[in-house]
Order: structure tokens, then sequence, then C-alpha cells
């Protein structure tokens, strides 16, 4: 006879469970993958809201980050149920063990839960870097901009290599420590090959951290002059005041000098006005006045504690020369051009209107005609050379 409906499902053993237990694994399987979309929806829909109240960021973050791996470890966790009430033993054939269930079972069970946590530590980075950024916001560089990108990358190739050895160590029972000791001797090769690379982004994190210039700041360094455009993990970018693109490795801008002229409070200008030796003192002493009048009538552009100054300074071959110092504020060159165009064209024409006329370099000579000594001198034809034979 064949059997009932009823026997078949308590009887039959495939795999030496009955069909109630494949039916109770397949509905556990189920309700835990409709738990998981169910809790996924919900975190979701509440970060949605509190995305769109100010103030709820970091925690918006939370919840995206955690809704994927959440599913997965209810998966896991519902795996980690049924091996109450599955059978599991060993399949054999021939005598020879095929597969060990249970412990196969288990492996996958810690290898599903520990990627679900590695994966959770993993999109937490996001929530990391949210903190980085705002932390950064608060100071006045760019430079540490670029290393919160660093950080989050150096964090999650980290998480990665725990999440794998964790892995290794637990479900497939591997030595880790001989695995380590093997990647040190590795590293260590690897090191000696790549030492150029390996300073260069030590260079980058010494760059970032001694912040010697910004992105955007004017820079002198190996002969170049020029703008940093980009400071990358191996080499900075400096667009040369010709308009070239100049790529310096991070190792050696470490250990170059750098002159940063952006950040200069002032641009110091030494003014030689020279005059002509029959001026006057009078005259000499007006013109030193009308230097002075014009950089009172600027001193919005000069600091306070290095106020401009104009002396006689010297008298040289041809000229008399009145040297003014001054240090133009703010230190932009573009603006330092235009004042001095501005500054020169009212010197000009205030000296020209006070007669006071600017040397140039000339010679006087004096002939004295009245001497006691005499010399005929007589200029001759050169000679042409007699041929030779």
């Amino acid at each position: 006879m064949l059997p009932t409906l009823t026997e078949w499902l308590t009887t039959a053993k495939p795999l030496d469970n009955t069909i109630w237990q494949w039916g109770a694994l397949f509905g556990v399987l189920l309700g835990s993958l409709v738990v998981g979309k169910v809790l996924a929806f919900l975190l979701v829909r509440h970060a949605n809201r509190l995305g769109e109240v100010e103030g709820w960021v970091l925690l918006e973050l939370v919840l995206r980050s955690a809704f994927r791996p959440l599913m997965l470890l209810i998966f896991a966790g519902a795996l980690a149920i049924s091996e109450s009430f599955m059978t599991l033993g060993v399949v054999e054939s021939d005598g020879r063990v095929i597969i060990d269930l249970a412990s196969a079972w288990s492996t996958t069970v810690t290898v599903i839960s520990s990627l679900a946590v590695g994966w959770l530590v993993y999109r937490s980075v996001d929530v990391v870097e949210h903190l980085l950024l705002r932390w950064t916001a608060k100071t006045d560089t760019t430079l540490d901009d670029q290393l919160v990108p660093l950080v989050r990358k150096t964090l999650r190739v980290f998480v990665v290599i725990i999440a794998a050895l964790f892995i290794a160590r637990n479900a497939f029972k591997a030595d880790v420590g001989a695995l380590i000791a093997g990647l040190g001797i590795g590293g260590l090769a690897f090191a000696l090959a790549a030492k150029d690379t390996i300073a260069n982004m030590f260079g980058s994190i010494m760059i970032l951290i001694d912040r010697p210039f910004r992105l955007g700041d004017r820079i002198k360094v190996s002969g170049q002059d020029g703008m940093v455009e980009e400071v990358g993990f191996r080499s900075t970018r400096i667009r040369t005041l010709e308009g070239h693109l100049v790529t310096i490795p991070n190792g050696s801008l470490a250990v170059a000098e750098i002159e940063n002229v952006t950040s200069r409070p002032s641009i110091k200008r030494v003014l030689n006005v020279t005059v002509t030796y029959d001026t006057s003192p009078e005259k000499l002493r007006r013109g030193m006045e009308i230097l002075n009048e014009m950089l009172a009538a600027r001193s919005e552009h000069f600091l306070e504690d290095f106020p401009p100054r104009v002396y006689f300074s010297d008298f040289n071959a041809d000229s008399l020369n009145i040297v003014v110092y001054y240090w133009f504020t703010p230190a932009d060159w573009w603006e330092y051009l235009a004042f001095n165009h501005e500054f020169n064209m009212e010197l000009l024409r205030r000296y020209n209107e006070e007669g006071i006329e600017f040397a140039f370099p000339t010679q006087t000579l004096y002939v004295k005609q009245d001497s006691d000594l005499s010399a005929e001198i007589t200029v001759r034809p050169k000679q042409e050379a007699q041929p030779t034979n």
C-alpha cells in the first residue's frame, strides 16, 4: 500500500531529516528574510525622516549604515536556530566521509555572522568620516580635508583585514600566527622594493600634519614658484606662474625648504628715488616731504609694526639717492602692483611740479686747458708691410 500523506511527512527522511524538519527550516529562513525586510524598511523610513530634521544627520547615517548588515545578521541567526532542530550527521560514500553537515553548518553560520558584523563596521566608517569632516570644517586649512578620505580608506582596509583573519581563525581553523609571520616577511621584501613609494606616503602624512601650506597657496620649493593645486597620496601638484604643471614627490617635498609666499603678512618694497647732483638741499628736503606726505595718505595699506621710512641714504656716482621702505598690505601681488603704479604716477607728477629732476646715468668731463704741460702729438698713417719671398 502507498503510505498516506501524514505517514510520508513523518517517515520520509531525506538527508536524515523529516519533511517537517525541512519545512520548519524553510519557514524559519523565510521568516528571517521577511523580518529583515520589514526591519530594513522601518530603518530606512526613519532615516529619511531624520534627514529632513536639522541636527540628526549622525543618527541618520547610523541607521543607513546598519539596515543591510542587520538583514544578513538576522539570516545568520535563523540558521543558528535551525541547527537546534535539524538532524545534522555525516554524509559518507563507500565508507569515506564526504561532508560533516554539523561542522559545515556551524562554519556557515560563523562566516555569515562574521561577514554581517564586518559589513556593519565597514559601513560605520561613513559615520567616522562624517565626524572627521565636521572637525576639519572648523579649521582654516584645507589640507586636513584631504586627510579624511585617506583615513576612511585606511579604516576600511583595516576592517577587511581583521574580518578576514577572524573568519580564517574561527571558521576555518587557520594558523593566523603563521599567516601573519608570512605576511611580515613578504611585507619586508615589499617595503625594500617600494621604499620610494613608502617615503612618499610618509611624506604626504607629514605634510598633512605640519601644514606648511594650504591648497591654493603660492609656494617656492625646489626651484619652482607656483600655486598648490593638489596634495595627493604620492605627490603634490604645483601650477607655476608660467602655467606649467609640476609634480613633486611628497618624499622630496617633506625634506625640502618650502617658502610659503601666500602666508606673508605684507610685501616689502625698497624704492630708490635718485635726483641730480645740482638739486639744492631745500629741494631735496622738499622731495622727502612729498614722499612722507604720499605715504601718510596711504597709511591704511601699511602695517602698524612696520611703518614706512624715508631717508637720504647715499651719494651715488651720478645721483643723490633717497631710499623709501614700505610694507604693503594686504599681501596680494596684483593689488601691490596697482598700488605701486598709482604711487609712482603721483610721485612723478609732484616732482615735476616742484622742479625736482630725476637723475639718470651721466658723466661730466672737465678739460683743463691752461696747463703748463704740453705735448705735440703727430698721427702718421700706418705703413703697409712689405711682401717677403
